[in-house]
C-alpha cells in the first residue's frame, strides 16, 4: 500500500531544466550548501532532516542537531544523480534508517545498552515511523525486535519524504550521577539499496548520516535558543570559529552501517534472530549470518564443554564460535581475530569491551569452564554369579554418575546411558534398604542423596513392559 499525498506529475528524464524547476522549492537552498560543502562532488542520493543545526559548534566539527523526545521530524529524499542523468535500474529504492550511538565505546556496547532500554521501556520502540504525515512511501516495516531501525521503498523518480520520531532521550543511557551530566550523541543514519538480478534489495547504493542529541519534550528548542544566545554574546572574532545555524540538516555521505546488509538479507529471507543490536518461510542460514532459524537455534545454544576455542582456530572459525556461544553482538568487533588474539586476553580486557555481563561469560567460555554438577553419585554394576566382575585393583569398579538436575528424570537418563538403553525402558527405580524393602525413588529422595553416594545397581528385567527395574543397594 502507498503513503502519499498529492504530488507532483514523473519528471521528464531528458528534461534537466524542468526537473530543476520542480524540485527548487523542495531542495533549493540545500543543494547549494551541499556543493559549497563537498565542493564539486555529486553524491548519488542526498537526504535532509528538517531540523536546525546548532550554532554552537566550531567550523571544523561535524554538524550537530537537537530533537524533540517523540517529535515527529521530516527526512527528505532525493536521488540526485537524475539531475543529470538516470541510471537506475529498478523501479522503487530500499532505504534502512537507524538511530544508532555517536561515540565508538557505546557501539562496541550497543547489544547491552538497548536491550537495557527495551527493559525499562517495555513495548516502546526507539525509532517510529510517523505514516500519516510520510509522502511517497511504499511498505513501511519495523521489526519487533530491532527497535532502533525502520526500512522502507521509495521511487526515487518522484519526492519523498518520511517522518521519524526517537523516544529514547540522550541522557538515558548516561550514568547521572550529579542528574545534569551531558547526554550521548546518537547518529541517524540511512542506508539505500537497489535490487540485484534476483529483485532483492541487497545492492548497497548509497550511506550518509548526522549526529543528533534527542531531549525531553521542548529541550531541544531551549538548548538551540541557549546556543544562539551563547555564541551571540561573543565577539565578531570569536563567532567566526564558530558554523552559521541552518534550518535543514545535511546528512553527509559516510560507509554503510555493518548490520545493514544483514538486516535487508533477512527481511526477505525470512530468518529471525534475537539480536537488538539487529534483524517468513524458513531457509538455511549460516553462521556468518549472525542469523538462524528457531530449529536451529536451539542446537546452536547448546554447545558441549568440549567445544573449546583454539589457538590455532582462524578469523572465520573463531566468528562461527562466537555466533555458537550466543557472542553474535561482538562478532563484528572481533571480525579479524583469531583464537589465539582472543584467548590472549584477559578477564579484565574482555569485561572492558564486552561490560561486566558478556565479559565474564565470554572469558569463562574461552577458558572452558564447564558447568559444576549438582551432584555426583558412584555406581557399580552388580554381575551376575558366573561372570566375576573385571578387578584390576582388586576391587569393585564404580562408574561416576553427575546429576545436573536433583530429578527422577535425570537419574533415569544417567543409569540408561551406563546400561545402553533408553530411559523410557526404565520403567520403575528403587532404593534396596538394609531391611530388605525396596522404596520406589522419587525427585524428593534424589534430592537428599548425599554427594558422593555409592551405589550397587542390578536390574530386572520386566517381561510385561519388556523393560527394567532397576535397584540400588
Amino acid at each position: 500500500m502507498l503513503f502519499c499525498h498529492s504530488q507532483p506529475e514523473s519528471y521528464h528524464q531528458h528534461s534537466a531544466s524542468y526537473i530543476r524547476e520542480a524540485l527548487a522549492p523542495f531542495l533549493k537552498n540545500e543543494e547549494a550548501r551541499l556543493m559549497a560543502e563537498n565542493g564539486a562532488k555529486r553524491t548519488p542520493f542526498q537526504y535532509i532532516l528538517c531540523a536546525a543545526t546548532s550554532p554552537a559548534v566550531k567550523q571544523q566539527e561535524e554538524t550537530l542537531t537537537y530533537l524533540n523526545q517523540g517529535q515527529s521530524y521530516e527526512i527528505r529524499m532525493l536521488n540526485r544523480k537524475l539531475v543529470e542523468y538516470t541510471d537506475i535500474s529498478s523501479k522503487c529504492v530500499k532505504s534502512i534508517v537507524r538511530v544508532v550511538f555517536h561515540d565508538r565505546r557505546l557501539q562496541y556496547m550497543e547489544h547491552q545498552q538497548l536491550e537495557g532500554w527495551r527493559w525499562n521501556r517495555p513495548g516502546d520502540r526507539i525509532l517510529d515511523i510517523d505514516i500519516p504525515l510520510s509522502v511517497g512511501i511504499l511498505e513501511p516495516r519495523s521489526h519487533p525486535l530491532h527497535l532502533n531501525t525502520i526500512e522502507f521503498l521509495w521511487d526515487p523518480v518522484k519526492n519523498a519524504s518520511i517522518f521519524i520520531q526517537v523516544n529514547c532521550i540522550s541522557t538515558e543511557f548516561t550514568p547521572r550521577k550529579h542528574g545534569g551530566e551531558k547526554g550521548v550523541p546518537f547518529r541517524i543514519q540511512v542506508d539505500t539499496f537497489t535490487t540485484n538480478e534476483h529483485g532483492e534489495y541487497m545492492e548497497h547504493v548509497h550511506s550518509s548520516s548526522c549526529q543528533v542529541k534527542v531531549f525531553k519534550p521542548k529541550g531541544a528548542d531551549r538548548k538551540l535558543k541557549t546556543d544562539k544566545e551563547k555564541i551571540d554574546k561573543k565577539a565578531a572574532q570569536d563567532r567566526e570559529k564558530y558554523q552559521p545555524s541552518h534550518e535543514t540538516t545535511l546528512l553527509k555521505e559516510c560507509s554503510p552501517w555493518p548490520d545493514a546488509l544483514n538486516l535487508t538479507t533477512t527481511t526477505h529471507s525470512g530468518c529471525s534472530t534475537p539480536s537488538p543490536v539487529y534483524h517468513s518461510s524458513p531457509v538455511p542460514c549460516s553462521f556468518t549470518d549472525g542469523n538462524c532459524s528457531p530449529n536451529q537455534q536451539g542446537e546452536l545454544l547448546m554447545p558441549g564443554c568440549s567445544d573449546h576455542l583454539l589457538p590455532s582456530s582462524s578469523p572465520q572459525n573463531t566468528q562461527q564460535w562466537l555466533h555458537r556461544h550466543r557472542f553474535s553482538p561482538f562478532s563484528r568487533l572481533f571480525s579479524s581475530f583469531s583464537g589465539a588474539d582472543l584467548l590472549r586476553m584477559s578477564r579484565e580486557d574482555l569485561i572492558q569491551i564486552c561490560g561486566p555481563a558478556d565479559g565474564i561469560r565470554l572469558f569463562n567460555t574461552m577458558k572452558g569452564r564447564c558447568i559444576q554438577p549438582r551432584l555426583t553419585i558412584y555406581m557399580c554394576q552388580q554381575q551376575a554369579g558366573n561372570h566375576p566382575p573385571i578387578k584390576p585393583g582388586g576391587g569393585d569398579i564404580y562408574h561416576a554418575l553427575y546429576l545436573e538436575e536433583l530429578t527422577l528424570l535425570d537419574l533415569s537418563e544417567k543409569i540408561a546411558m551406563l546400561y545402553s538403553i533408553t530411559p523410557q525402558q526404565i520403567t520403575h527405580i528403587y532404593r534396596q534398604k538394609p531391611t530388605g524393602i525396596h522404596v520406589l525413588v522419587s525427585d524428593e529422595m534424589v534430592q537428599n542423596f548425599r554427594e558422593e553416594t555409592s551405589f550397587i545397581i542390578s536390574t530386572i528385567r520386566d517381561e510385561s513392559t519388556d523393560g527394567y527395574h532397576v535397584v540400588l543397594k
